[in-house]
């Protein structure tokens, strides 16, 4: 894995960082808040993956799904306490402080989008239409 910057991903993961930003201090519970944050950050993930390494599509998607999963199944256990983060509203809100099976479904979905739309973004710089 090499140190490669891609303005394309890097662009769309400063405005997926917005999105999330606005989530976070804007809506306080609810789907959006809750299964649609999840199901983004995993796309955020990724594209920061994509903006600055040269990782394949679907290495880039593995390593981001097993570090969103890694993380939500940490919840599982006192970790936050462990570093003494308990307290901490800004690691309960990156970290998170409970396990939802949901979450797993959110990131599932996130990575499964992701590979979809590259899929078909990469068909269709490929393929040219014949007239």
């Amino acid at each position: 894995m090499k140190l490669q910057f891609n303005k394309n991903y890097l662009v769309l993961a400063h405005s997926l960082f917005l999105i999330e930003l606005a989530i976070a201090f804007i809506i306080k519970t609810g789907f959006i808040r809750y299964t649609f944050g999840d199901y983004l950050v995993v796309i955020l993930l990724y594209a920061i993956f994509r903006g600055c390494t040269n990782l394949s599509v679907r290495a880039s998607a593995l390593v981001v799904l097993l570090i969103a999963y890694g993380i939500e199944l940490l919840q599982l256990t006192p970790f936050l306490t462990y570093f003494n983060l308990q307290d901490s509203v800004a690691a309960k809100l990156i970290l998170g402080s409970t396990f939802q099976f949901g979450d797993l479904v959110a990131y599932t979905l996130g990575i499964i989008s992701v590979l979809i739309i590259e899929h078909y973004a990469n068909n269709k710089n490929t393929h040219t239409v014949k007239v």
